[in-house]
Formats: structure tokens, C-alpha cells, sequence
């Protein structure tokens, strides 16, 4: 590698007596390490490495934090495939390895520890541990010409309790207390399918507010004999978490995230009810839920046929949610002069409205937390109303927001809340465990929606009325920004792995992409009219856009 592989007027920065011009340098360099041409890539690594030692502590430091974002990234550090009984077969799971073009060149990647093995599917890294001892404390590294990341890995080999109970644990650093608990079934046969067995194939699902370990493997087919399931088998997940908020694992497959593109592809459009505005995907990605708000129905949309079942509702839905396993889907009611507030709550199973929750004038975006409540942006009252999930839905809370809140998302990594409030053209940070607002960030014109990425790391506004965007650093919470986007942005969301962004453009029929972290424009998609909505599938390969005009939802592959 060499200096000359670098553009000339970089390499006339990096070697300028003058400290601005040499953090001016820096700066390139790390896009230039980003490139998809190696050798200059490599170029830029070797020159920032270099300026790491600069007599200026501004431009080392800067040089420093440069090398760090353009390596390899393995996210979480760590993972535990908890307690096994003896004699168990293989555990695998996959993780997404980040980073740039180079972080992945010429990688090797090694293993160290009793059983454990690995290798590189393209940005998988697979890992595999075959119980052959009663303890694993071991590391994987992958090496490149980035650098290098390792993920800490850990297990036991330890015979069931009497209660006949295996526990399935998956630590991150966010929330080391928290557990996912594999329950033993009733004892009944089943043919063909998917049966959740503990101890065969770990699924993991990384980079989001939860994670979720999902151990399946195929049974036999019809003409072979299916012996019962032994005690130590199980089909039910479930969570348990102290004392941090607790996460529900859906009871069916979950599918490992996609790579997003930077160019998604129109795969579909589905007919819908009139102006579909809400919409939501269920947690293992079978099922649409659109709010249609000029026809007083849910439609129900099976991913796979899109055959479109429709829901009647009390008054005019608006916006939609699932709880986190999928069992239950809220919609957010309201008519045009602010009667029939509430939230129908859907029992997604027989598709019947079960109940009716009473809110307060106009209820919009609404989002189940990570503690596991319902949380109900109340517009026209200027606060956020909460909801148990479990039993009869009781009002659990509220607390006062800037005017008008239009959204909520969530960080769980950094236990925080935040509300797209419209009127105030601010963000609002919400203090998860006090529940206090923290403070109000200014932000584009009207901002009408709201989301945070899968790491919980970064959170992005959509300013309706300034026709941009911002990102803000959900710890710090410093913002990059405005954004330039489409006409009139209405809705916000991030890919599954959080590498890019969809901003949804009311005023000219479009989704605009954006880069999840720098916020770089990458493609702009035309989609149907009036766009008003969008979900992304938990595997991150679809994304669904609600059409008002159209009334259809149009369908985007985002991920492969």
C-alpha cells in the first residue's frame, strides 16, 4: 500500500503544517476508507493509522475515532449459548459482521475453545459449538485488512434440573440480567411442521432493542414414525428479565436479519381497503396489518399469498401495533372530529376485536415499549398514555410531552423513549426509568414520525413541513442534520440491520434511502400515491408502504 494510491490533494492535507487542515484530511481519509476500490481503501487505513500519532491531539484523536469506524464490527461482543444437557448435538448461530468493503477482505477468521468452530458466509459469521466439556469460555476473531473484532462465547454442559426445565441464555451487554427461558411442552405428537426442540439450531437476531434465541429443527415427514417429544424437548419461548425491562420472544420461527441494499426493488402491490394509512408487520413476518382510515377496516394481509382478510372496526382506524409476540394487534381510533378515541385491541389469532380502550382525543402512532406497555401518543392533549399489555389492557400511566406528539419509538440500549412532537418542531426525550422528559431536541419543521435503529443507537425525525430529515445520537444526543429528503416526509423507518433508513414522502410518491448512519442519500424509490406509512419485516428483506391515494400498499425488497 501506498500514500500514492491516495488522491493528491488528501495526501497534501495529511502533510500540511496546519492542525485544521490535517483534521480536514482526516475527514476524507475516512470516506476514502470506506471506498469500494481496496487499494485505496487500504491506502487511507495505513495513512489515518499513521496520524494517530500526530503531535496535534485533536487530529489523533480524530484519526483514532476514524480507524475505529471503518473497521470490522461484531455486534453484540458477546453471546452465551447457556446451559445444554449432555450429549447434545451441534448449536449454531449466525451473527452480521459490519463494516466497510475492506473490513471483509482477505478476513480469516479463528476459533479458541473446547467444541467451538466458525467461518465466513459473506457478512454471516457462523459459530458453531459441539458440548465437549463442561464449561466454554471462548473467543471468535475475525481478522482483515480493517483490522479485527472478536465475540466472546460461553456455555455449559449441565444435566437437567428435576423440574425438567433448560434454559437458553443470550447476555448483551445492555442487559446482562436478561434470560430466555425454554419451557418443556405438554407431551403430544405432531407431524410435519416445525417443532421447537431445545439444543439443535440457535437462531440469533442481533442489533435491535431485544434479542431472541429460537432453537428449531424439522420433523420427520408423514410416512416416518414421530416418536413422542422426551421431557427435555420444548415449544414454548418466553422471557424473563431483572431488573431490566423484559423482552417476549414470539413462539414462532424467527428468521436472521437480511443485509440491507442501497437501492430497494419494487416487488409488489397489494389492494388494500380505502386510505391505508397505518401499517405493521407481526413479529414472524406472515402477516400486514393495515389501518385504513375511510373505511373503518383493519385489512389483514398474509405476507406470503397477500390475500387480504378485512377487520370491521367501532370508528375509523388510523395507526396500528403488534404486541411483541404477535398474539394481540392494537389500532389507534379516532374520527374527524376527534369522537371515538380509543385503541381496538385485536386478538390476532381468530382476527376479532376483544376489547376497546378509552383514550384521549385523537390517540396517533402508538408503540409497545420494551417494558412491555402500550404507549399511546394522545395529540390534541399534548401527553403519552401507557397500557399493560396483559389481562384486561388497564391504563397504566401517562405523562406529559411536548405538543403534539404524532410518534414514539424506543432505545432500550440506552433506555430511552422519544416522541415526534409536531407543534413544537422538537424531539422529546423520555427517561425510561424515571419517566421523566429529559429534554426536547430542536428538529425540521413539524416532525411526524419517529424511529430508532435496531442497535438502539441512533434515532431518525422526519420534518414534514421542511421537506428533510435528522439523526440523532440516542446517548448523546447530538444531531446530524437537516436531511434533504422528498416533499412533504410522513413516515420513518430503519432497515433490519440499521445500515440504511427509509424516509416516506407524502408529497411526491416516493421513498427516499438513506444511509443509517451517516445519513447520506443512496436512492430515492417511487412508490404508489400519497404515501403514508411503512414497516419493515423482522427478517429485513420486505417493506411494506401504505398508499392513501391508492389504497394499496406497495411491497420494496429492502435486504438480501
Amino acid at each position: 500500500m501506498s500514500d500514492y494510491d491516495l488522491p493528491p490533494h488528501v495526501r497534501a492535507e495529511i502533510a500540511s503544517a496546519s492542525r485544521d487542515t490535517r483534521l480536514l484530511g482526516v475527514g476524507e481519509l475516512a470516506q476514502l476508507a470506506t471506498s469500494a476500490d481496496l487499494a485505496v481503501a487500504s491506502a487511507a487505513r495505513h495513512a489515518l493509522g499513521r496520524l494517530t500519532e500526530d503531535d496535534s491531539r485533536s487530529v489523533a484523536a480524530a484519526a483514532a475515532a476514524s480507524l475505529g469506524r471503518t473497521g470490522i464490527r461484531i455486534s453484540p461482543d458477546r453471546v452465551d449459548f447457556g446451559e445444554v444437557p449432555p450429549d447434545s448435538p451441534p448449536l449454531d448461530l449466525q451473527v452480521l459482521i459490519d463494516g466497510p468493503p475492506l473490513a471483509l477482505a482477505e478476513a480469516t477468521v479463528t476459533a479458541a475453545g473446547p467444541g467451538l468452530r466458525a467461518r465466513l458466509d459473506g457478512r454471516r459469521l457462523q459459530i458453531e459449538w459441539r458440548p465437549a466439556s463442561d464449561w466454554l469460555d471462548g473467543a471468535v476473531t475475525v481478522r482483515g485488512s480493517a483490522g479485527w473484532a472478536d465475540v466472546r462465547v460461553t456455555g455449559q454442559v449441565r444435566a437437567p434440573e428435576p423440574a425438567d426445565q433448560i434454559a437458553a441464555v443470550l447476555s448483551v451487554e445492555a442487559y446482562p440480567a436478561a434470560r430466555i427461558t425454554v419451557l418443556p411442552p405438554p407431551r403430544r405428537k405432531r407431524r410435519g411442521g416445525l417443532m421447537v426442540v431445545a439444543g439443535l439450531t440457535a437462531l440469533v437476531l442481533l442489533g435491535g432493542a431485544a434479542a431472541a434465541v429460537a432453537l428449531t429443527t424439522r420433523v420427520p415427514d408423514r410416512q416416518s414414525p414421530v416418536a413422542a417429544p422426551p421431557p427435555s424437548t420444548a415449544q414454548v419461548l418466553r422471557t424473563e428479565a431483572a431488573p431490566a425491562p423484559a423482552f417476549i420472544v414470539p413462539t414462532e420461527r424467527l428468521a436472521l436479519r437480511a443485509v440491507s441494499i442501497g437501492k430497494p426493488v419494487v416487488v409488489g402491490t397489494i389492494p388494500v381497503g380505502a386510505e391505508p394509512e397505518g401499517v405493521a408487520v407481526s413479529p414472524d413476518g406472515r402477516t400486514v396489518y393495515v389501518a385504513n382510515q375511510n373505511s373503518r377496516i383493519l385489512s389483514v394481509v398474509d405476507a406470503a399469498t397477500q390475500r387480504v382478510t378485512p377487520v370491521k372496526l367501532r370508528n375509523t382506524p388510523r395507526f396500528v401495533a403488534t404486541s411483541t409476540d404477535g398474539s394481540l394487534v392494537y389500532v389507534s381510533l379516532y374520527e374527524k372530529d376527534m369522537s371515538g378515541s380509543g385503541v381496538a385491541v385485536v386478538d390476532a389469532a381468530s382476527r376479532r376485536v376483544v376489547r376497546y380502550l378509552t383514550t384521549g382525543r385523537q390517540p396517533f402512532t402508538l408503540a409497545v415499549g420494551p417494558d412491555d406497555r402500550l404507549w399511546v401518543p394522545i395529540h390534541s392533549s399534548g401527553r403519552v398514555e401507557m397500557f399493560a399489555t396483559g389481562g384486561t389492557q388497564r391504563a397504566d400511566g401517562s405523562m406529559t410531552v411536548p405538543p403534539n406528539p404524532h410518534a414514539i419509538a424506543f432505545s432500550a440500549t440506552a433506555r430511552r423513549a422519544f416522541t415526534a412532537s409536531h407543534e413544537s418542531n422538537a424531539v422529546a426525550v423520555i427517561d425510561l426509568g424515571s419517566g421523566k422528559v429529559l429534554r426536547a431536541i430542536p428538529v425540521s419543521r413539524a416532525p411526524h414520525s419517529v424511529a430508532v435503529s435496531p442497535d438502539g443507537a441512533r434515532v431518525l425525525a422526519a420534518g414534514y413541513e421542511a421537506g428533510t430529515a435528522d439523526l440523532i445520537d440516542a446517548r448523546t444526543l447530538r444531531r446530524t442534520g437537516p436531511l434533504p429528503v422528498g416533499d412533504k416526509p410522513q413516515a420513518v423507518a430503519f432497515a433490519g440491520d440499521g445500515r440504511h433508513a427509509y424516509v416516506v414522502n407524502e408529497g411526491d410518491n416516493s421513498v427516499t434511502v438513506l444511509d443509517g448512519v451517516t445519513g447520506a442519500q443512496t436512492a430515492t424509490v417511487r412508490v404508489g400515491g400519497s404515501p403514508r406509512a411503512i414497516a419493515v419485516a423482522p427478517d429485513g428483506r420486505l417493506a411494506y408502504v401504505s398508499n392513501g391515494a391508492d389504497d394499496t400498499v406497495t411491497v420494496l425488497r429492502i435486504g438480501e
